[in-house]
């Protein structure tokens, strides 16, 4: 969708297993007049993720291995570079088609491909891009903290199968003073495809923001310049977008009319009926408390990134795989995932955390009977139980539907209605309403 995936050397390859670099002589993108002292690859934060985070870290060598070890009081980057899109264009291939292993890496139980695998590799490509539009290719200088500070929206256009050579292509679309937005495509071709955006199985827009590795204040990064009419367009519209962001932060409000008022009240009674008189309640509706899942789990060293922090591609695959489940189970049938809301990260992960994901389906809609939507939140809290607190760290938003031929096998099937019981959680799934309307 607006990317050339065309071939460029910017293309990396993806192998099926994670090679050890005491296997055998380093690749060539490793190797330099002191390759003795490198950090072997298989010893850097965050490798183990998949074989895509592997490939992206080992191409990038030389800037993540700087990163690691800046030089000591090096001065901040002094001029700012001025690059193209076309510039920092990375594609990964999957060769499933031909790896058995690695096809099977990335198999889920529908012989489709495991959306919170790649939900991580995603967010590795476009840490990788960002790197590469950030870098001045000068080793004496401090390099820049690039952090994920939001996903725009990943959508699913087409189911993606794990027999079928997959690729994804990215580049930086849009730079502000030190924000970066880089669009990628998820591209797979069948036989049915009659064109390129045919094959466009998936879209997701990153939101990185630059910060100097030293004082932790916004940095500057470098220009961009759209050289097609087409990349210049991509670039206007994500202008918009962060315009968009910046009316929202201002605090700028969408004021309900009297008909949302009035849902709101409908919603009410109909959670005050399942808690004074649940035996009169609608059978086909069911409180969003009744909806709910969680799950915990301590961040360990292994889940972190080049600069110590916890992955957000490991956040959005442990957040998916709840929200997967809490469909699961409130449905009754193998739900089909459709696309992520915009999701802000509002304060980092750290290794050792003590994280918990809590999941609830917050709304349904029945406008199209053949694809029922299940909205489902998922909120990650960093809790610390020494200091008896607990903090929001990530909001996740999945929209899901039920798989087609599982809905066929179920005679009479319908989605329920989610109901709240408190005015708090009444407010909340409208003011989420609304925002899937803006």
């Amino acid at each position: 969708m607006g990317l050339d995936s065309s071939p460029s050397n910017n293309t990396i390859p993806v192998v099926s297993t994670l090679a050890s670099p005491f296997d055998g002589p380093p690749p060539s993108s490793a190797m330099d007049a002191n390759s003795s002292s490198r950090k072997p690859i298989s010893l850097w934060p965050g490798t183990y993720q998949s074989p895509v985070t592997n490939a992206l870290w080992d191409a990038r060598s030389k800037i993540f291995e700087r990163l690691l070890d800046p030089p000591k009081d090096a001065p901040p980057q002094s001029e700012l570079l001025t690059r193209t899109p076309s510039q920092n264009r990375t594609i990964i291939h999957y060769n499933f088609s031909s790896d058995y292993t690695l096809r099977e890496q990335y198999r889920d139980p529908w012989n489709e491909v495991r959306i919170g695998k790649l939900l991580e590799d995603l967010d590795a490509l476009a840490g990788t891009i960002s790197v590469k539009h950030c870098s001045d290719d000068d080793s004496t200088t401090r390099p820049l903290l690039l952090i994920t500070a939001s996903v725009d929206k990943i959508v699913l256009k087409k189911p993606i199968s794990v027999d079928i050579d997959l690729s994804i292509v990215g580049a930086v679309i849009w730079v502000g003073r030190s924000s970066i937005e880089i669009q990628l495509d998820v591209t797979q071709s069948t036989k049915e495809d009659s064109n390129a955006s045919d094959s466009v199985a998936l879209t997701a827009n990153f939101i990185f923001v630059a910060r100097d590795s030293k004082t932790g204040k916004a940095a500057p990064v470098n220009r961009l310049s759209p050289e097609t009419e087409q990349e210049k367009l991509l670039f206007e519209e994500a202008e918009a977008r962060s315009n968009l962001r910046k009316r929202k932060r201002g605090g700028e409000r969408t004021e309900w009319e009297n008909g949302e008022a009035n849902r709101l009240q409908t919603l009410l009674t109909e959670g005050r009926i399942f808690c004074d008189m649940p035996a009169l309640a609608d059978r086909d509706s069911i409180l969003l408390r009744d909806t709910r899942l969680e799950n915990s789990l301590i961040c360990q060293p292994q889940q972190r990134n080049i600069h110590g922090r916890i992955f957000g591609g490991f956040l959005m695959h442990r957040a998916f795989e709840l929200a997967f489940s809490t469909a699961y189970a409130f449905a009754g049938l193998v739900p089909c995932f459709l696309e992520v809301d915009h999701v802000d990260f509002l304060r980092p992960v750290d290794v050792g955390d003590f994280l918990r994901f809590k999941s609830c389906v917050l709304y349904t809609e029945h406008e199209n009977p053949d694809q029922p939507l299940i909205n489902v939140e998922v909120v990650a809290h960093v809790t610390r139980p020494e200091l008896r607190s607990s903090e929001i760290s990530n909001t996740f938003y999945f929209t899901f539907t039920v798989r087609p031929e599982a809905k066929a096998n179920k005679n009479g099937f319908r989605i329920r209605n989610v109901v709240p019981a408190t005015e708090e959680e009444a407010r909340h799934i409208l003011e989420r309403i609304v925002a899937e309307t803006l």
